[in-house]
């Protein structure tokens, strides 16, 4: 009897990310309709010139390098225009992370905007109530970023139309896609610094707010000098001179696989383990589990081994962390250079979580000879 020839199914090819996990909501999602008018149980899209498009007619050639200013290093260190006598600043902790209430950024000079890229600097993320800029014509907002370098075109995300400029944050109303992360990892958490992957990835960093669950969606920050400087001094040492490869690719294969645009193919890059602010001078970590991928020259059980250390250390650290609970016209600014971020996607009612980045890249990531600091943990 001849043999039978039986058709197999072949299982469905799937995407493996990696470490990378993807937080997006992105296009199969979105549901225009209810953005823009509306559900019986949710309101419209407060901000709907932020709307996010995804045109797959963007396309753009690999960046080129530029020489940036970092205007840090020309600002007044009393900081008279952004700490005037009638502004409120509150510590979130004692290493990163302040309040401040009573000054308007959009009113800020260029005297007083060399003072936010310094202020930011020092305490690492500055939270601003009460602020016009998601009020402010989409030019405006991008014309104030762009002070602080030239701006950074995300390769997937949403953006306004006729804005690629603007990275959008939007999970729309009654989107619960959010929970599929969780079908296959125990947390939302996803640890990173923006597009590491870049050759000059950002610095001086903006997010503001338009719409936001009730509670829940608060976004989570670490202090990477804290962070480096808890670490021993021989461990310090062996990291200096270590670099780590950067990568985008799984980020665009992820915007793929869910149906979403790249705008510009991926690329990786190498930087250093630990880099030096030029402002500061201080050293910070410089890995995350989104972008970064192995240390350059060593095996990859040794990198695994090394970089999951970090990785541990880094999330762990809840002594040098910093929660930021969202409030209407909140704008949030942050060094990328010397912190890691989350959003915290824990709600679960579908309301609509709606924000936008200005992301303006900063210098190619350098690191300074390693000199012994005297070790201190006075809080």
């Amino acid at each position: 009897m001849a043999p039978v020839a039986l058709e197999t199914q072949k299982p469905e090819a799937v995407f493996n990310p990696g470490q990378y996990k993807e937080q997006s909501a992105g296009p199969k999602t979105y549901v225009k309709k209810i953005e823009e008018e509306g559900t019986e149980d949710q309101p419209a899209a407060a901000y709907q010139n932020y709307l996010p498009t995804w045109n797959p007619n963007q396309k753009y050639p690999p960046l080129k390098p530029f020489t940036h200013i970092e205007h840090g290093l020309d600002a007044d260190q009393a900081f008279p225009e952004l700490l005037s006598s009638v502004v409120e600043k509150e510590d979130l902790t004692p290493t990163i992370g302040s309040i401040i209430q009573g000054v308007q950024l959009s009113n800020l000079s260029s005297a007083g905007r060399d003072q936010l890229a310094l202020l930011t600097a020092q305490r690492k993320v500055l939270v601003f109530r009460d602020q016009d800029f998601a009020d402010l014509p989409i030019h405006k907002a991008l014309e104030f970023g762009g002070y602080f370098g030239r701006h950074h075109i995300h390769p997937s995300s949403g953006s306004p139309e006729g804005y690629p400029e603007i990275h959008l944050v939007h999970r729309g109303a009654g989107d619960k896609s959010s929970q599929k992360l969780l079908e296959q990892r125990t947390s939302t958490v996803a640890w990173h610094s923006d597009v590491t992957y870049e050759e000059q990835p950002p610095g001086t960093t903006f997010l503001y707010i338009f719409d936001k669950p009730t509670t829940g969606g608060d976004t989570i920050f670490v202090d990477q000098v804290a962070a480096y400087r808890r670490l021993s001094p021989g461990f310090q040492e062996r990291l200096h001179g270590l670099k780590a490869v950067h990568s985008g690719i799984e980020q665009a294969e992820a915007s793929r696989a869910r149906g979403s645009i790249v705008r510009r193919e991926p690329v990786t890059n190498e930087h250093p383990i630990v880099r030096t602010h030029p402002a500061t001078g201080e050293k910070a970590l410089f890995v995350n589990p989104q972008f970064t991928r192995y240390i350059v020259g060593y095996k990859k059980e040794e990198s695994d081994m090394l970089l999951k250390f970090l990785y541990d250390h880094i999330a762990f650290g809840a002594d040098f962390q910093a929660r930021v609970k969202w409030q209407a016209k909140t704008v949030i600014v942050w060094d990328n250079r010397v912190t890691c971020h989350s959003a915290i996607l824990d709600w679960v009612n579908g309301q609509r979580r709606h924000l936008a980045r200005i992301t303006p890249q900063a210098e190619r990531p350098f690191e300074t000879e390693y000199v012994a600091e005297e070790q201190s943990y006075d809080q």
